[in-house]
């Protein structure tokens, strides 16, 4: 057996822990359907509104601290939360089950029959508390803390704790249920003094235990949300409040500054960093920001998919994206801010991750995938590409590259619209189509003799064909233009185009068990293909599968380096540490220092150049 108090008792049911809610649930909705109207008078009704409520400061805090285009320039701690400290921390919210459960023993308990009476307000309650939390609470945790920074303590019950190595709002509530009692205990005391003096209320029980919330996540946020001048206006304010500088100094050194919210404590105690206030200006004044060494410039598939992000909810964002349906009912939201973002925003920071010293960020350009394909918005679309281009190049980024559809070649030629109209650009323009080529050739079996070909004559296709025809390999090219057609074979060896075949019709591929698809494909043009076939993808949005009998791949893509370091977010549907094909392709690019463009048609002569130098730098087939 281990410790006790050092394991959460219900640690095996999964998500089915919540059902430990349900007699509260069962409660508030007995009384409910004894009186005919909400229980307003039931503290269990009270207790599951301020889950609600804690549950909801928790997340809007997590939120504000991933929001990089807010927040990149005060962060505390410069590095990334990898997948690792978000599994560890996935079930943060066992503190406020645990808390919640306590509250409900004691409001139904004889035991504390000053709870049962329900008062709104009273303002003795509010003065009683704010004295017992800095007489009792605030000295009791502190040397609670500093015990469980001793000997056996600390691998027992707070080196879990500790093992977290960027703070984040959600690694407040992370640990073990030891941890957990003396926090309760720290946020109970008071309450408790009031109700026992008779001066209790329920709004002092929403404010005290919400504002608790509160400066807990704003310490944990990794953010520096205090202004230094406030300090050097009011000295004595450092001795009242924390910052997230002041506890991140805690969590990284673990030998100072062990107050819960008030480093008075840590003073009477002589256990205050002497570097405290003076990291707290540098944060606070964004002098420790950085300039990235390579951007991946995305865009927005669509509203759905929207709710992805890293700043939206955790346990969506670092899994592959699928709809879910308890996402559904924010759709309205998720809208409302589409629209803002197309009158008001701008290119924004999304993630970003370390590799081998190089910080990579991924910006986001404020489009939908659909408004790509509204006429009188490509200019509007390619304007911000270009804005977030220029400001990439003033900022001293080495490659930026353009993701999906902001190299659209009826957009902007694969980008060399931009690098036309600014031909002294340092950043260098990479498209990635040239290692997405190199993915989906490679995943080509070795004794395939012919290939169908869909979205034939775009870069990609052209690029795809060419190089297939050299390997003596036989390509039905589906497109309707023979003149189009007959440009790309006239590219190819003399001796190798007659490999180049074209086709108008799907009939054509009744017999071909690979289809390298480039165009979208509907159900009645997938029944074409003979069964055993299987599907190479490079269209977005990836086909459906509608067929049993074959098979689908997924969209060209690499896994990065295991040396990839604060990745935490998943590039849509790819697996945790996969990205698409164009973002692999300018992070080969910024490691081989190359100082070319990659811009508008591909180089049939450099894909196998580029999938040297991606299977050099540890980058692997997904």
């Amino acid at each position: 057996m281990g410790s006790p108090l050092a394991s959460w008792p219900w640690a095996s049911l999964g998500s089915y822990k919540y059902l430990l809610y349900g007699p509260l649930v069962a409660k508030v909705a007995h009384a409910w359907r004894e009186t005919g109207s909400l229980p307003l008078d039931s503290w269990c009704l009270h207790l599951l509104l301020l889950l609600v409520l804690r549950s909801l400061t928790f997340q809007l805090w997590f939120s504000y601290g991933n929001m990089l285009f807010f927040t990149r320039r005060r962060r505390v701690v410069k590095d990334g939360v990898d997948f690792r400290q978000i599994d560890a921390e996935w079930d943060w919210d066992n503190m406020v089950i645990l808390q919640t459960l306590i509250a409900a023993m004691v409001a139904n308990s004889p035991a504390f029959p000053g709870v049962a009476e329900l008062r709104a307000w009273d303002p003795r309650g509010w003065a009683l508390a704010l004295l017992l939390h800095v007489t009792v609470s605030e000295p009791a945790f502190y040397w609670a803390h500093r015990a469980l920074h001793r000997g056996p303590l600390f691998s027992l019950y707070h080196a879990k704790h500790h093992s977290s190595p960027v703070t984040q709002p959600l690694t407040a509530g992370f640990g073990t249920p030891l941890e957990a009692l003396i926090l309760t205990a720290a946020v109970g005391a008071p309450l408790a003094g009031a109700f026992a003096a008779g001066a209790g209320s329920v709004s002092l029980v929403y404010g005290h235990v919400l504002l608790f919330d509160y400066l807990r996540c704003m310490g944990y946020s990794n953010v520096e949300v205090i202004s230094h001048r406030a300090f050097a206006a009011v000295p004595a304010l450092r001795y009242l409040i924390y910052t997230p500088t002041y506890l991140s100094l805690h969590h990284r050194e673990k030998d100072c500054n062990f107050c819960l919210f008030m480093p008075l404590y840590d003073a009477l105690g002589g256990t205050i960093n002497s570097r405290s206030w003076e990291l707290q200006k540098e944060v606070d004044q964004g002098m420790n920001d950085r300039v990235p060494d390579f951007v991946f410039l995305a865009h927005v598939v669509d509203v759905v998919s929207s709710m992805h992000v890293p700043f939206g909810f955790r346990s969506c964002s670092s899994l592959p994206f699928s709809t879910r349906l308890v996402l559904l009912p924010l759709w309205p939201v998720a809208f409302a801010f589409m629209v803002l973002q197309w009158f008001f925003s701008k290119t924004f920071t999304v993630s970003f991750y370390f590799l081998r010293g190089r910080l990579h960020q991924t910006w986001s350009v404020p489009r939908y995938g659909f408004q790509y394909f509204i006429p009188s918005a490509k200019k509007g679309i390619n304007r911000q590409i270009e804005l977030a281009i220029l400001r990439a190049d003033k900022m001293g980024v080495k490659v930026i590259s353009l993701a999906a559809l902001n190299k659209n070649e009826a957009l902007n030629g694969g980008g060399t619209l931009f690098v036309s109209n600014h031909p002294n650009l340092r950043v260098r323009v990479v498209h990635g189509n040239t290692l997405t080529a190199a993915v989906i050739l490679n995943e080509i079996p070795s004794n395939v003799k012919e290939v169908f070909l869909t979205g034939a004559t775009s870069k990609l296709g052209r690029a795809i064909a060419l190089y297939l025809c050299r390997k003596k390999i036989r390509v039905l090219m589906l497109t309707v233009s023979t003149e189009r057609f007959l440009k790309i074979q006239r590219e190819a060896p003399a001796e190798s185009q007659h490999y180049l075949v074209q086709v108008t019709k799907y009939q054509a591929a009744q017999s071909c068990k690979t289809w390298i698809v480039g165009k979208w494909l509907s159900p009645r043009e997938q029944r074409w293909a003979p069964a055993g076939t299987h599907f190479h993808q490079f269209v977005v949005p990836p086909i459906i599968g509608f067929r049993r009998d074959c098979t689908y791949g997924k969209l060209a893509a690499m896994r990065l380096p295991k040396d990839v370091q604060g990745l935490g977010s998943c590039e849509y549907t790819m697996d945790r540490g996969v990205v698409h094909a164009c973002h692999a392709g300018g992070v080969v690019h910024c490691l081989e220092g190359w100082d070319h463009h990659e811009v508008g048609a591909i180089d049939v002569d450099r894909i196998d150049v580029v999938w040297k130098a991606a299977l050099k730098h540890g980058l692997t087939p997904a």
